[in-house]
């Protein structure tokens, strides 16, 4: 069955293609349904066509080195996929399985380069869509590179208050503010105990002063507070991400490890299977041979 034309209009690599260009690729399409989790494609498999979703979902997703999965893509209705494989003829570079049931349109690579030896100029539209999909592709991976605390953190340093409060806080846990802190009740307490005193005991504009400072230096100790402990967060995260591969990384030596041991274990085996066959076979023959060489020994007549 062919596929329809005004739908490869709503198709964003093809929706640069003319009307004459769009009833040549809906002529070489075909319709296939697929079943709930299903794989159309592995990474490593040949590539020669792509896939086109008129329904359902299908989820397009990698392993990094560390074996850890990363979703590129859940492909729904009007979305493709597979088109790489499909223009440079290489194997494929990601996992394609269907999430639910799925409605699919297949066109192959001859079918495509029929349509690009008919009509070049549709070469140079899907081109222009494919740059804009690599960049896109290239936006997914800088967001995939481990985060950075310093980073992280430098980004809200625009913030004055967020500043003003880390200064704050640094400063508030040195010996330097203990030491302003007790010069200044010291001269208070003295200058106000004199004569000419203008906050005599119980000295209640030092205790409203003190009080205000108080307030004002926590707000200022728990915005600082938050930021680290938005730090603390991220560093986390990070050393989670670490452990993680370290962890997939031991599991794949071990995985390997059991490989060699098993293959090594066959070797041993049908080497020692072999040794042990032979005296058997070469044993008795010897013993026949030296028996009827043997002067000796009484003959059967």
């Amino acid at each position: 069955m062919s596929a329809d034309t005004s739908f490869l209009s709503q198709i964003h690599l093809f929706a640069q293609l003319d009307e004459d260009e769009r009833n040549v690729l809906a002529q070489a399409m075909q319709e296939r349904t697929v079943e709930k989790d299903h794989w159309l494609f592995r990474e490593g498999d040949p590539g020669d066509s792509m896939f086109i979703m008129k329904g359902g979902s299908v989820e397009l997703f990698v392993k990094d080195t560390a074996g850890q999965k990363i979703t590129l893509h859940t492909a729904k209705a009007g979305d493709f996929f597979g088109e790489l494989s499909l223009l440079d003829g290489g194997s494929r570079t990601a996992n394609a399985r269907t999430l639910e049931e799925c409605h699919l349109l297949v066109l192959d690579r001859e079918d495509l380069l029929q349509l690009f030896r008919k009509r070049p100029d549709a070469a140079l539209d899907m081109l222009a869509v494919m740059g804009r999909m690599t960049r896109k592709a290239n936006a997914l991976l800088r967001e995939r590179v481990v985060r950075n605390v310093n980073e992280e953190v430098s980004a809200d340093r625009g913030n004055i208050v967020l500043r003003v409060a880390d200064w704050v806080a640094n400063f508030s846990g040195s010996i330097t503010f203990l030491v302003v802190h007790v010069m200044f009740f010291a001269a208070w307490i003295g200058f106000n105990t004199s004569p000419i005193a203008f906050d005599p005991f119980p000295f209640n504009l030092l205790t409203m002063t003190v009080s205000l400072e108080a307030i004002i230096l926590s707000t200022l100790l728990l915005f600082s507070s938050n930021r680290q402990g938005a730090r603390d967060r991220i560093r986390s995260d990070i050393e989670y991400e670490v452990n993680l591969k370290a962890e997939l990384e031991v599991s794949h030596l071990h995985e390997k490890t059991d490989k060699i041991y098993e293959e090594m274990a066959d070797r041993f085996a049908r080497i020692e299977k072999a040794l042990n066959v032979g005296p058997r076979i070469s044993g008795p023959v010897k013993t026949v041979a030296a028996a009827t060489s043997d002067p000796k020994l009484p003959r059967s007549p």
